[in-house]
């Protein structure tokens, strides 16, 4: 397995999950920031208002869900938005939270 974390298959994407894992704001955030810019970031890169410890458990907690893959450059994981999967597995979903954001919502 190496330094990759385990992340469930669609099949296994559970929307309970998922929903828990975007109820929060600063895990809504990241799930934003990643799919406003297209590109993937290192956990370090995000703007978010919690501590490196608390960002961590809420990378788990994505990644868990499915929302997110991770995986390691050098020393640096990386974070990749799991857009396609999650598309597919629940299809307008994201959609809707970049929709509802756009109004500032």
């Amino acid at each position: 397995m190496g330094r990759t974390p385990p992340h469930p298959e669609v099949s296994q994407f559970d929307l309970q999950q998922v929903l828990e894992a975007l109820v929060d704001p600063v895990r809504r955030s990241v799930v934003m920031q990643l799919d406003a810019a297209g590109e993937d970031f290192a956990c370090g890169t995000f703007d978010l208002p919690v501590s490196k410890s608390t960002a961590t458990h809420h990378f788990k907690v994505l990644r868990e869900a499915g929302l997110i893959r991770q995986y390691y450059v050098g020393t640096s994981r990386m974070n990749a938005l799991r857009r396609a999967e999650m598309d597919e597995a629940f299809p307008g979903l994201l959609d809707a939270l970049a929709a509802r954001r756009a109004k500032g919502g």
